[in-house]
């Protein structure tokens, strides 16, 4: 993919939308928002925050807003481009300069804009130490042991998830033990199963 210095080259890029495009880009300029080239694609922001981006594909061209998910859709413009993958971002598609109602997409851009001075916005979710199923052996070792419990609490969730699975696929009984003695001073001096190998 050829890399895109600016909005200009961006849109003399995707000549097939160019006018639309501009059109789109001057609508959004009216507002507040910064200007700037990420991810190869115009992108818009307000106090250094992405706010919404133009898109140009072969058959329709449209504004991506990052935080779409907020804005009340009033008039059903907006789409997930990947149901139940895409939770924030939401997209204003059209597929000629005809479909554009200014006064319409001006609107969504304001309270995109508004939604982000107010601090809407998803985050990302990280894994928690809730979603770790710690195996029977493990948490009875941990139970009986307060700093043992204080060292594997203070792992990351996905170094506690390396012990759990090392632990559990263990088909006999005796050798869950050998493993749990194994892994006790791993976890004690706060290292990981397999750091020794990712130090390599």
């Amino acid at each position: 993919m050829k890399k895109i210095y600016s909005v200009e080259e961006y849109i003399e890029e995707h000549s097939n939308f160019s006018e639309a495009l501009t059109l789109l880009r001057t609508l959004i300029l009216t507002t507040e928002v910064d200007e700037a080239i990420k991810w190869n694609a115009p992108t818009y922001m307000v106090n250094g925050k992405n706010v919404l981006g133009l898109s140009a594909f072969k058959n329709h061209f449209g504004i991506w807003f990052f935080n779409g998910v907020f804005l009340k859709d009033t008039h059903n413009l907006l789409v997930n481009a990947q149901e139940n993958k895409t939770k924030a971002l939401r997209q204003m598609r059209f597929d000629s300069i005809k479909a554009i109602d200014k006064n319409k997409v001006l609107a969504y851009v304001k309270e995109a804009i508004e939604n982000q001075k107010l601090g809407k916005e998803l985050k990302a979710t990280r894994t928690t130490k809730k979603d770790i199923t710690i195996p029977l052996e493990l948490k009875t070792e941990l139970n009986a042991n307060p700093a043992l419990n204080d060292a594997f609490n203070t792992l990351t969730p996905g170094k506690q998830r390396e012990y759990c699975a090392y632990i559990d696929t263990a088909k006999r009984e005796a050798t869950k033990q050998t493993r749990l003695e194994k892994i006790k001073p791993m976890i004690l001096n706060n290292k990981g199963l397999h750091d020794k190998y990712k130090n390599c």
